[in-house]
């Protein structure tokens, strides 16, 4: 009977800390649903006077005249994160297997410091390194080699800034789960008389893939979603880029540098809530499929 009621007692007392601990875990979703509404109804007047395909997919940005495309935004946006993940994902993970598996103890402590000060870094000062550095290195070397004249404000620059960016975290990352890989599967490896590069690219890359393809998916996010260091080097003219050495705009750039500002002309608001609104659908549908991904991969290895 006595514990019967400690039972009783125990159970009476875990329910505020449960629902509380509940309402806490779902409110990231709720805070996600809240701004995606918002947004949703601060663009729903712009959608009455004007089509969506015809915002999305118009090159024409002029809003004292009411053209609002961000054709020229959302392929800037692209162009930029592309190259910088062509530029960071190799190196990355290169780098996260060397520091991994071939790497010296001492060597590894010193990485990890020097890694956490660059995830650290404001990107304003990525975006200052990019204007003294990049851009001219871009302009006045990389552009010639190729028979392009360029100011070295392009897509390039934006680019290398953002991998350099980016190479923290998916390194940080992909080291971990790198090193989560059990003892044992390397040892049995060794034991058939694989060498260890084969164990590398064999067994631990095949067992730590779902984990770096998570790593590379918050670079990615993060590439997406950068505003300062790639608004000072990209060059920030809504144009459709045609190579590395056009200058573009991005999405994040559109938002920083406009919203506050000519808001007495009609939909301007609206239509930079809009590229809002895309920037988020963009990021969260990466999310989703590198989620979709990672969980047919987990099938398949069962």
């Amino acid at each position: 009977m006595a514990k019967l009621e400690i039972k009783k007692g125990r159970s009476s007392g875990e329910t505020i800390p449960k629902i509380l601990t509940g309402g806490l875990a779902f409110f990231p979703m709720i805070l996600a649903a809240a701004i995606f509404l918002v947004l949703i109804l601060k663009v729903f007047p712009l959608l009455s006077l004007k089509s969506l395909p015809a915002l999305i997919f118009s090159a024409a940005w002029q809003p004292s005249r009411g053209q609002f495309g961000l054709w020229p935004y959302i392929l800037g946006t692209i162009w930029v994160t592309v190259t910088a993940f062509g530029l960071a994902g190799p190196l990355a993970i290169l780098t996260s297997i060397y520091l991994a598996e071939y790497a010296p103890p001492g060597l590894r402590r010193l990485f990890q410091p020097v890694l956490d000060l660059l995830a650290g870094l404001p990107s304003v000062i990525y975006g200052m390194w990019g204007v003294l550095v990049i851009v001219p290195v871009v302009g006045r070397y990389l552009g010639p080699i190729f028979g392009i004249q360029s100011s070295g404000y392009c897509i390039l620059s934006a680019g290398v800034v953002l991998a350099v960016m980016i190479l923290p975290t998916i390194i940080s990352v992909s080291v971990e789960v790198l090193n989560s890989v059990p003892l044992a599967l390397r040892e049995a490896a060794f034991s058939l008389g694989a060498t260890r590069f084969e164990v590398i690219t064999q067994v631990v890359l095949k067992k730590a893939f779902p984990g770096i393809v998570a790593a590379s998916s918050l670079g990615l996010a993060r590439a997406f979603g950068e505003t300062i260091a790639v608004l000072m080097v990209v060059g920030n003219v809504p144009v459709i880029p045609h190579s590395l050495f056009s200058p573009a705009y991005t999405l994040p750039a559109l938002l920083a540098n406009n919203y506050g500002e000519m808001m007495s002309i009609p939909g301007y608001e609206a239509v930079l809530n809009l590229a809002a609104l895309l920037l988020l659908l963009i990021v969260l549908s990466f999310s989703f499929l590198a989620r979709w991904y990672l969980v047919r991969i987990s099938r398949r290895s069962r």
